[in-house]
């Protein structure tokens, strides 16, 4: 029997086992997408240690945090063009992508003097800084796209191409010897010409119908920022607090600690983008089946850092930390943690939840206060109200998901067609 008999029924439907084949090529499509997204990001600090001076070296890492932090909103841009795509079908989304892209760098461009003065930046590196932010943020929403409209090969295709356009400049700049400026005037460069690529693979893989879908308002884009926003802010508020309350070592340690962290926090997060499309269709199935394969990663981390957590502290931070191994499983609990905060966040926004990101920001709020007011000077007096912070948010996100009652498609716009996961 051939394999197109065995995948496709008479009907020309594709089969069940089809289906699963497509479903976990996508998800290993976008993992590796991750994986080398995280690699380049990582890649560019160590490289730029064996070519910049100290002095240089610090600037190019505040500069590429700055650029990360400025282009939060083009993942809420992202979030919100694939919860309306996979709601209503396509629609135009350019306007609001050049509007959120221009809103980002121009934030940047009016923040100058002041970065200037505070940071200790040169001018000419932040107009840079601008140029990668407008384009992180028009990439954005052709990922938007082809995750909403289930499009996940292409998808992780646009994430790698992103991730090369981010960094890759910065990278060859800095082989090239070509220093923090020109570096970064690399990288700006390719970053400016990755929008133009990631629209034309968008485009030939878009229906040739007209879209009778409604607009993409502001409300929704604000939405979507204000969550991602909320996600950036309630994982990172600890290490700022460690960086004001710790004594230098133990703030250096916590540190280091929070690499177990960010790592169980993003480890499972194929299964938020591959289900992200199915829950702005209030599909409750795949939003147990994304939160199992979360929390069951989590776990596995988890147990990992239980056994191994001298090893993990080595291999994140060198041999001056692994005296700090028994904690491992603490940090690699709050990134857990916080990896299933984020798929319901997700579902949340997807299923127009009112204000989804009000307990991160009240969390997040709450646990600063608290710490500030107990002034822990060790790692463990601090990490120890950061997991019960996420364990308390984690459970409010969770009753809150399960009592709301979700926003509906328009009836009045047809229902989307469906797109082959590995398309």
């Amino acid at each position: 029997m051939s394999r197109r008999t065995n995948d496709v029924d008479g009907s020309g439907t594709r089969s069940p086992s089809a289906g699963v084949r497509a479903l976990g090529t996508a998800g290993l499509a976008v993992t590796a997408a991750g994986l080398l997204g995280n690699g380049l990001a990582y890649l560019a600090p160590v490289l730029a240690a064996r070519q910049l001076d100290s002095a240089e070296l610090s600037a190019l890492a505040t500069t590429l945090g700055l650029i990360a932090i400025a282009s939060v909103p083009g993942f809420g841009l992202q979030l919100a063009v694939a919860v309306h795509h996979a709601r209503h079908g396509p629609t135009p989304t350019r306007r609001a992508a050049l509007l959120t892209a221009a809103l980002c760098a121009s934030a940047l461009v009016l923040a100058t003097p002041l970065l200037v003065k505070g940071l200790r930046l040169p001018v000419e590196v932040l107009l840079l800084s601008a140029v990668t932010t407008a384009a992180i943020v028009l990439s954005c929403r052709t990922l938007g796209e082809l995750q909403g409209g289930q499009r996940f090969v292409r998808l992780a295709i646009a994430m790698g191409l992103l991730a090369a356009g981010r960094y890759g400049g910065v990278l060859v700049g800095l082989l090239l010897d070509a220093g923090l400026t020109g570096s970064l005037l690399l990288g700006a460069g390719t970053a400016a010409l990755t929008p133009v690529g990631l629209a034309a693979l968008a485009r030939s893989a878009a229906p040739r119908t007209p879209s009778t879908a409604p607009p993409l308002d502001a409300g929704q884009i604000l939405t979507g920022c204000a969550a991602m926003l909320a996600m950036l802010v309630v994982s990172y508020v600890d290490l700022f607090l460690a960086r004001q309350l710790l004594p230098v070592d133990d703030s250096g340690g916590y540190a280091v600690g929070t690499v177990l962290t960010k790592g169980a926090l993003w480890a499972p997060q194929v299964a938020t983008v591959l289900a992200l499309p199915r829950l702005a269709r209030d599909d409750r199935f795949s939003r147990a089946v994304a939160l199992a394969v979360t929390a069951g990663c989590g776990v596995l981390l988890i147990l990992g850092s239980t056994f191994a957590g001298t090893l993990a502290f080595q291999l994140a931070g060198g041999p001056d930390y692994t005296h700090l191994g028994p904690l491992a499983p603490l940090f690699a609990a709050v990134g857990a943690l916080w990896a299933v905060v984020f798929v319901l966040l997700n579902a949340a926004v997807a299923t127009g939840v009112r204000w989804p990101a009000a307990p991160l920001w009240v969390g997040s709020v709450l646990l600063a206060t608290v710490v500030l007011w107990t002034a822990p000077r060790t790692i463990a007096g601090l990490l120890w109200p950061t997991l019960g912070a996420a364990v308390v948010i984690t459970l409010v996100m969770t009753l809150r998901t399960w009592r709301s009652t979700p926003a509906r498609a328009d009836p009045r716009v047809p229902a989307p067609r469906r797109a082959s996961a590995g398309s």
